[in-house]
């Protein structure tokens, strides 16, 4: 027999209830114990008539003073108090298991130590792709590669934002009010639409594949409130779409990383280019493997309890026994300066002298890409540069003289 208490029973956690209720003999019988079952569901609120009314208390400490409750789900969200009740479960010899995308960005390298020395599991395949298995594949199944970057679309709420604008020319305001109607965005969308979602994911998914932690404020990001349509039309001319990516690849002497969450053209060709609406998917690179693509549901409830169960079952696998799962702390300078990383830019400008920028553009740069799109001003142009580290692209871009700068948008090779 073995206890599972929930902590969290919003969305997700609700979900987690309804699943193991719904497959239970199922789950039984994969998880291997003879019997399992919820023992505790831990929240602030009151849910009268709710199926699982009998479980549920309000201290947490009831839970951490049982030892028959041998597996925690925490899908309380946020960092506090989430952190505290997760170490002090790892420490008490409690198997963790959580969809907590913030927990794991900021605590997960600790954490992990907590489960490791104290012979127990630390779980979190939900927290980066919702329903997508990604943390298992990785660091299971393509364990043998060595992994040289990633890219993934990470945020169902942007992607559908930018399908809408993609495919139906819809403004972005108009767009996030869409999402927001449908129940794809929050109230306050920002965590979404500034990119701090996908960042991190981007951490997580960097610190498993790479071996060192890397934490939020070491991954440059954007959002995509300044993309408009112009820069739809101008990514349709030069043969692909705008996706929001978050993206990992080591140096070139494979001893830093580079990490960054940002707008980006993407090929048509490119198997993310096709994935639209809310659904998410995420490029990995490996040596041996060549590129894989996971793809699917980013979020949702049962999608994501689906992932928090069967980590769940995982956990009742190897009861009494650590899963050889983790990374190390990271030094100060592992994570490189993104203006070092190569990559090619997209440029939307206005000048009077059009033609004389074009020009010393093209001296300034090389060999580079117009780009046109119907109805744009007498004085705008664009163009796609060379490959180069964004630091030289951007110090040559200054030199332009006589251009206004509108926007520029990084451009990928996936």
């Amino acid at each position: 027999m073995m206890y599972i208490a929930i902590m969290g029973y919003g969305v997700v956690g609700s979900g987690v209830a309804e699943v193991i209720n719904k497959n239970h003999d199922s789950i039984v019988r994969k998880s291997t114990q003879s019997e399992l079952e919820i023992k505790y569901i831990l929240d602030r609120k009151d849910f009268p008539g709710d199926p699982n009314e009998k479980l549920f208390i309000k201290d947490f400490n009831i839970i951490l003073n049982d030892p028959a409750v041998k597996v925690v789900v925490e899908t309380m969200g946020g960092l506090h108090p989430a952190y505290e009740f997760v170490s002090a479960c790892l420490k008490a010899g409690k198997s963790v298991v959580t969809s907590n995308k913030e927990l794991v960005a900021a605590k997960g390298c600790e954490l992990l130590g907590y489960a490791a020395e104290h012979n127990v599991n630390f779980l979190f395949e939900a927290s980066v792709g919702g329903g997508i298995p990604i943390i298992r594949p990785i660091s299971q199944c393509l364990a043998a590669n060595e992994i040289n970057e990633f890219a993934g679309i990470l945020n169902g709420t942007t992607n559908f934002i930018l399908t809408r604008m993609i495919n139906d020319g819809m403004a972005f305001e108009d767009a996030l009010k869409l999402a927001q109607d449908n129940g794809y965005a929050e109230r306050d969308p920002s965590a979404d639409i500034l990119g701090f979602d996908a960042c991190r994911k981007v951490c997580i998914l960097a610190s498993l594949c790479f071996g060192k932690h890397v934490y939020p404020d070491q991954v440059h990001t954007e959002g995509i409130t300044e993309i408009t349509l112009e820069d739809v039309e101008y990514a349709k001319d030069w043969g692909g779409v705008i996706k929001l990516l978050g993206r990992a690849r080591k140096s070139e002497d494979g001893k830093h990383i580079y990490a960054i969450v940002s707008p980006a053209f993407v090929d048509h060709h490119s198997q993310l280019a096709s994935v639209d609406d809310v659904f998410n998917a995420i490029l990995v690179r490996g040596d041996a493997i060549g590129d894989v693509v996971f793809y699917g549901r980013g979020a949702g409830k049962l999608p994501t309890a689906s992932a928090v169960v069967g980590d769940v079952i995982d956990c009742a696998r190897h009861e009494n026994k650590q899963k050889f799962f983790g990374w190390a702390d990271s030094e100060e300078g592992y994570v490189s300066d993104y203006l070092d990383m190569p990559t090619a830019l997209y440029v939307r400008a206005r000048a009077q002298q059009k033609q004389q920028v074009i020009s010393s553009a093209e001296k300034t740069f090389g060999e580079i890409k117009l780009l046109k799109r119907a109805g744009a001003p007498e004085d705008e142009f664009a163009f796609v540069t060379p490959v180069a580290s964004e630091r030289e692209l951007r110090t040559k871009l200054e030199t332009l003289l006589g251009a206004e700068i509108i926007s520029t948008i990084r451009v990928t090779d996936y």
